[in-house]
Order: C-alpha cells, then sequence, then structure tokens
C-alpha cells in the first residue's frame, strides 16, 4: 500500500489541501481505489463508513475536474454523486469543500430544502451536484438538472439506497447519463439487487474491497451490559456521570424510542439532540450542529444516521438497542475512532436480544467483553467462542452499576 497520498498521482493542490487537514497516508480504500478512478476507469468500492471511501472518489474526481477545467452550460454539471440521504450528501460537501478548489461550484439538490434556492444555484450550472435520488430526479423532470454533460457519476452506499426504496429513481437518473462517463459505486454489502444495479451501470469495473475483518478498528474498545429494557435509562444516565465519555452518539432502534431516551437525558441535566427521521431537515441539521459545537454532549439517534453522521471526535457510541444486522452495528460503531482516534462502543443487551448480540459476535469472529450485567440472561455459552469477562470499565459509573447488578 502507498505509504502517503503524494505517491499516488494526484494534483498538487489536492496535495496541500490534504496536508492542511492533516491527512497523510491513505487509507486502504483509498490506497486501492484512487489510482483506478485516475486512470478513468470505473470502479466498484466495497466499504463501510468509517474506511475513507468519500475521499476515495472525491479526491480522483477533483483531480480530473482540475485538470480538465470546463465551463458548464446553465442548469447542467460535469459530476453528479448520489446519496441516500440528505445528512450524507451534506457531509460528502463539506468533505469535498474542505479538499477542493474553493472556486468549484457544488450545488446541493436534496429534499428537505427550499427547491427555489437550489433551482437558483444550478442556474449558471454546477461543476459537481451532490443529491438525494428524489430531488434529483424532480429537477430533471422540469429540465432545471440537465445530465448531459456529466462526465464522473458516483453512486454511494447503493445497499442503502435500495434499502430506502430509491432503485427506480437510481434507474431512471443513469438512463439519463451519457455513455461516455466514468462511474464508481459504492456499497457497504454485495446483495444480489447491488449486483444486478452494478451490472447495468459499470463497464468493465474494477473490484475493490475492504474485508470485514479489514473494517474491525482495534481502535474501538467494544464491551456490553446486560441489562433488562426497563433499567437502561438508569444505566444511561449513570454512565454519562463519566466526563470521560466526552462526545457520545446514542442508538436506538424506533424514532419514539429516541424521543424517549433524549426526554430522560434531558430530565437527567444534559446537554442532548434528537436525530431521526420523523425531523424536519432544518432540525436535522439543528441536531447535528448542536451536537457538533459541544453544546449536546450526546446526540440520540436511529438509525437513519448511521451512515451519515460525521462528527469528529465522537468518543463514545452506546447502542441502546441492538441493531437487527451486523453490518449496521459497524456503522453505528464507525462514528467513533475515526481519524487516527480511538473510541470506545458499549452495548446494551437483554434475553430478546439475544440472537442479534450472537450474530454481531459472529460477524466479527470474537465475543464482546462484558462489562456488566449477567451473560447467561441473554447468551448461550455454547454457542459463542470464549470470551473475557470482566471489560475494563470506563469510568467509575460503570463499577458501580457492576456491583449493582452481582
Amino acid at each position: 500500500m502507498p505509504q502517503d497520498f503524494a505517491s499516488l498521482g494526484l494534483a498538487e493542490p489536492l496535495l496541500r489541501a490534504l496536508q492542511r487537514t492533516g491527512f497523510t497516508v491513505p487509507t486502504p480504500i483509498q490506497a486501492d481505489a484512487i489510482p483506478h478512478l485516475l486512470a478513468g476507469r470505473d470502479l466498484l468500492g466495497i466499504a463501510q463508513t468509517g474506511t475513507g471511501k468519500t475521499a476515495a472518489f472525491a479526491l480522483p474526481l477533483l483531480h480530473h475536474l482540475h485538470t480538465a477545467r470546463a465551463a458548464t452550460a446553465p442548469h447542467t454539471t460535469h459530476a453528479l454523486i448520489l446519496a441516500p440521504t440528505r445528512e450524507l450528501a451534506l457531509q460528502i460537501i463539506e468533505s469535498i469543500k474542505a479538499l477542493g478548489d474553493q472556486r468549484l461550484r457544488i450545488a446541493a439538490v436534496i429534499g428537505g430544502q427550499s427547491r427555489g434556492a437550489q433551482v437558483q444555484r444550478l442556474r449558471p450550472g454546477a461543476d459537481i451536484v451532490v443529491g438525494t435520488p428524489g430531488r434529483v430526479r424532480d429537477l430533471m423532470g422540469t429540465n432545471e438538472l440537465r445530465l448531459g454533460a456529466v462526465r464522473h457519476f458516483v453512486l454511494d452506499e447503493a445497499d442503502r439506497m435500495l434499502d430506502l426504496g430509491f432503485i427506480r429513481d437510481i434507474e431512471r437518473i443513469a438512463a439519463a447519463l451519457p455513455a461516455a462517463r466514468q462511474s464508481a459505486l459504492f456499497s457497504a454489502t454485495m446483495p444480489p439487487e447491488v449486483e444486478k444495479l452494478t451490472r447495468g451501470m459499470l463497464r468493465d469495473p474494477v473490484r475493490v474491497a475492504v474485508t470485514p475483518a479489514e473494517m474491525v478498528v482495534p481502535r474501538i474498545a467494544q464491551s456490553v451490559h446486560f441489562v433488562p429494557q426497563a433499567e437502561r435509562a438508569r444505566l444511561l444516565v449513570d454512565l454519562l456521570g463519566d466526563r470521560a465519555l466526552a462526545r457520545v452518539i446514542v442508538f436506538t432502534r424506533t424514532k419514539r424510542g429516541a424521543d424517549r431516551v433524549a426526554e430522560a437525558l434531558e430530565d437527567a441535566g444534559h446537554g442532548v439532540a434528537a436525530l431521526h427521521g420523523n425531523k424536519s431537515q432544518p432540525q436535522r441539521i439543528k441536531a447535528l450542529d448542536r451536537f457538533r459545537d459541544g453544546r449536546a454532549r450526546v446526540l440520540v439517534a436511529t438509525d437513519i444516521a448511521a451512515r451519515g453522521i460525521d462528527v469528529a471526535a465522537v468518543s463514545h457510541v452506546i447502542n441502546y438497542d441492538l441493531p437487527a444486522q451486523p453490518e449496521d452495528y459497524v456503522h453505528r460503531i464507525g462514528r467513533t475512532a475515526r481519524a487516527g482516534a480511538s473510541g470506545e462502543a458499549i452495548s446494551f443487551c437483554d434475553p430478546g436480544e439475544a440472537k442479534m448480540l450472537r450474530a454481531i459476535e459472529r460477524a466479527a469472529g470474537s465475543a464482546i467483553a462484558v462489562a456488566g450485567g449477567e451473560p447467561a440472561l441473554a447468551r448461550a455459552p455454547e454457542a459463542m467462542p470464549q470470551f473475557v469477562r470482566p471489560a475494563r470499565p470506563a469510568g467509575q459509573a460503570r463499577r458501580r452499576f457492576r456491583r449493582r447488578a452481582a
């Protein structure tokens, strides 16, 4: 693997931007993907969140735009990036702005924001459009976004796109693109539907993958508390008594559950923001801003946020409810230990979630260390690999809970 970005052949302005942002060594997905994309190949990337995949497609795209500067006609763009959620689209734009020439015109085409303002920004044309499928299709239908000049197309988190029901929108958007283009598709998993999508969208693609074993970040200390559902709110408040939990994302399974947890934390005096599908776009932006600037120490979110949040210095992720799919566990805990930092992931588990915990541990190839409670309540020992108990506690609050549980 290349030892630094300079060896990848990126344009000098990009190397200076990387140096300013403190990135010097490419991640595995970046080292594998960037040379192929610089060479103009179509690419299929298998990579989960937290592996650096945004820069893996953004850097080659910016390189091509820098070396082949061309004017854009009204309502057209040279590059189209599709993302499954508004949050992820905005995060991609932030990343591109940090790396790219400030003179680049970048337009967000997403739901939940003023359509008129987006059309106004597209009127002179844009170098890059980052959008969600629904709004892109909407503006295509009124000819306010024209795709005939697109030279570079990126579909990010394809499996999530299909989960959210965007397949028909994606197919129609792809059909409107020029045949002479470079395309890249990224997905955390490869179900048959995504395989079919790649066959229709990519031409002789290079396949690069970061395997699940590589995606288990060693800097994330993982632990589980065996705790009944009725006692979770009290345990969560207890854990947050430890100030080492400096910036925390708490994941719940439902929107109603997120609101309940946020209310309980507010009642306990913690600064908290909630993020889920029932929130309007202005409410989501406000919640993320409060979390980023430290006014809210805790962000309570559903899985809609698992792949879209990129906030620096998240110290802990807490799975208040375990996710149904092991892949979502990886997405969630990937919100911490980013950009070389360390982090901790804490999960709550009761008997009803035993199968979920076992599936997560099987996917990881090892058991998650026990930090509190009685494992026999939720774990079938004969089905599990050998595990270590007890885990090193994160702070005094966890030690208090373990004494009570004993």
